[in-house]
């Protein structure tokens, strides 16, 4: 990587996401359900993979890269230029990564892969039909990254100012994510880690706590942070957000916590205390599809965190950029380049 160090190191699970209308006949034909999201494994014969190879034949289709760090990543891109934002994750030698490298060399992500040759590169087809999107993935390569692939890039994490790893890799490399959060906090660099979903607190506890004592900045949902209370047992009076977030800021002195909650107000907490913050309001004819606001979110905030701003800015450059994507389809930025006003 001679030449190109990206400030902000992005880890996680790339996808190249399909989006494309079909007809309930389609879903039908599959034996799906409108609002249906479900994995599957190309090893298991499942018919479903079909859908991949079709929908590469669709009038409509169009190609996003996917993932939610690599939303992130693309989001950060978007307002810190090109080259400044470095992603790492595992794909499949084939025209899928392909075209996953050339989405992110459009959205100025510099790519830093682990190529697998026996498997395939993950996807997510999108199928959207009305104000349903119907959503089928297949992991794939994603899921075989290994931490002796930030050992090959190591001048890349070394030059990085900081780090943001979508939770959704706690499933795949736990010992990646902590190899990067040591030099974090051995460096004094900020590592951000977002809960991604509501299955993580609930099925990767144990990573999770590995990872937390690590993490300067904790980014999440309200039903994320419902999972992360219920999967530690927090007790009835102690389940709101502010007290989820004072749980898992703990006796640290420089941890925040920040809960974003849709259209209510985002709250984050510190050793500081509590403060909320009003979401950007947005008329509701304007907005297209909500798929991928929070990774927008996380793509503006860590895009200010990166440029040195205070958290103050951060929350309100995470709420503009993810106004932004949900004024597009998919978890996609506009074509021309808006600049951030306060």
């Amino acid at each position: 990587m001679s030449g190109v160090s990206p400030q902000l190191v992005c880890l996680g699970n790339p996808l190249l996401d399909y989006q494309a209308t079909v007809s309930p006949e389609y879903l039908k034909k599959y034996g799906l359900k409108a609002d249906d999201a479900i994995l599957v494994d190309a090893k298991s014969g499942d018919p479903k993979m079909a859908i991949f190879e079709e929908m590469l034949g669709f009038d409509d289709v169009k190609f996003v890269a996917g993932g939610a760090a690599q939303n992130t990543a693309r989001g950060a891109a978007y307002v810190l230029g090109r080259n400044q934002v470095g992603y790492f994750g595992s794909v499949g030698e084939d025209k899928y990564s392909e075209r996953l490298l050339q989405e992110n060399n459009a959205a100025g992500v510099v790519s830093l892969y682990q190529f697998q040759k026996e498997i395939g590169t993950g996807k997510c087809a999108a199928m959207i039909n009305g104000h349903y999107r119907s959503m089928v993935t297949d992991l794939g390569a994603a899921n075989h990254f290994t931490p002796d692939h930030l050992d090959r890039h190591w001048d890349v994490v070394e030059k990085a100012k900081l780090f943001y790893v979508g939770g959704f890799h706690l499933t795949v490399s736990p010992e990646a994510i902590l190899k990067l959060s040591k030099h974090a906090q051995e460096t004094g660099k900020p590592f951000v880690l977002n809960l991604s979903a509501p299955f993580i607190p609930q099925f990767f506890k144990g990573p999770l706590e590995q990872v937390l004592p690590y993490t300067t900045y904790v980014i999440g949902n309200e039903s994320e942070a419902a999972s992360y209370a219920e999967s530690f047992g927090l007790p009835a009076d102690q389940r709101d957000l502010v007290s989820i977030a004072k749980h898992i800021v703990g006796d640290s002195k420089d941890r925040t916590v920040v809960f974003t909650q849709g259209l209510d107000p985002t709250v984050v907490y510190s050793a500081q205390g509590a403060k909320s913050y009003p979401v950007r309001p947005l008329e509701s004819s304007k907005i297209v599809d909500t798929n991928g606001a929070g990774d927008a979110f996380a793509g503006g905030f860590m895009a200010a965190l990166t440029q040195g701003k205070p958290l103050e800015t951060a929350i309100d450059m995470g709420q503009w950029l993810a106004a932004l994507s949900i004024q597009e389809v998919g978890p996609s930025y506009p074509k021309s380049k808006l600049e951030y006003q306060a």
